[in-house]
């Protein structure tokens, strides 16, 4: 099988022996979770090939696949082979939610380059991202019952989207909704890896339970904090479209703005008006909380090179905003 030979390499090292060990084989790792995905996404449909490449060379933070990976080592694991084509599906279900993501919001920049969108169309953004979804599934097709962790954040990714397309559409997008929101798309998203790796690495149920309880809780806190870089960074800083969520009248911008805005540019009014207020500081504040409630879920697991880098991942989700 194609992910197969893209692992098959990767050496079994003692990689809770030390921080250098556990650093050279996260590194193998993520190279050859690249390689996997490249060669999954190979296709004799041209576009769909060139599309997929497209974006999965862009890079991106692979924030998911290093929370597998460092679940996987954290919760005992020492061979982080059989982690790589799920740590791939994982970043492969991104990567198409993003592609779609930029159809819906009419993104033009995507990980510092033109997104699929822009350069495709819509309906071939549409199909690429449709093709990265199922690969997912081709990839997972060997680990059975673990296929249910990732349906069901699949599942709830495409309810929070939907969720916030309707909340948007009615205009009834409340704070509780927006958590609610959040919860599926994003956070559901970081905690199936971190599930995931810990279940492939033989974790007790302690230790799986909190290292899904900590990926949920820094996807919540990861999904505030680009929400409030949407509305105080740009394009160039972020790497993709800014301020659509102020303009789509969805995300932070949303829960946080005026009811009144009367200028001729209400975009930027209202823009000004969050930042002038409290509402940023109290997102990063709750960020910042739900970071360190993560953290705390970690007592139970023993210490070790891979706890302390989870909690260092955790620390980076935050500061990305300053």
């Amino acid at each position: 099988m194609a992910t197969q030979n893209a692992a098959k390499d990767l050496p079994g090292v003692a990689i809770t022996a030390d921080v250098a060990s556990l650093t050279e084989a996260v590194q193998q790792a993520l190279e050859a979770i690249q390689a996997a995905m490249f060669e999954v996404v190979d296709s004799e449909i041209t576009v769909l090939r060139d599309a997929s490449r497209h974006i999965l060379e862009a890079g991106g933070k692979r924030i998911r696949p290093r929370l597998a990976l460092l679940s996987f080592a954290a919760a005992g694991g020492v061979d982080m082979t059989p982690v790589i084509p799920v740590a791939a599906a994982i970043e492969l279900m991104h990567t198409a939610s993003v592609v779609h993501d930029d159809i819906n919001d009419h993104g033009v920049v995507r990980r510092g380059r033109p997104s699929v969108n822009a350069i495709w169309g819509r309906t071939f953004a549409l199909l690429t991202g449709d093709y990265l979804f199922a690969k997912v599934y081709e990839l997972m097709a060997p680990y059975k019952d673990l296929n249910m962790i990732l349906a069901e954040a699949s599942v709830a990714l495409v309810e929070g989207e939907t969720l916030q397309a309707a909340a948007v559409k009615e205009n009834r997008l409340s704070r509780e909704v927006y958590y609610d929101i959040i919860s599926r798309k994003t956070a559901a998203l970081f905690r199936a890896p971190a599930r995931l790796g810990a279940e492939l690495a033989g974790g007790t149920r302690a230790h799986v339970n909190a290292l899904a309880e900590f990926g949920y809780r820094i996807g919540l806190a990861f999904q505030i904090v680009d929400d409030i870089l949407d509305l105080t960074g740009t394009t160039e800083t972020i790497g993709k479209s800014a301020g659509l969520d102020l303009a789509q009248g969805k995300g932070f911008a949303a829960v946080t703005s005026p009811d009144e805005v009367t200028s001729d540019d209400p975009m930027e009014t209202i823009k000004e008006r969050v930042l002038k207020g409290t509402a940023v500081e109290e997102a990063r504040v709750m960020a910042r909380s739900l970071v360190a409630s993560a953290i705390a879920e970690l007592d139970v697991l023993p210490d070790s090179p891979a706890k302390d880098a989870l909690i260092e991942l955790a620390n980076q989700v935050i500061d990305r905003e300053f």
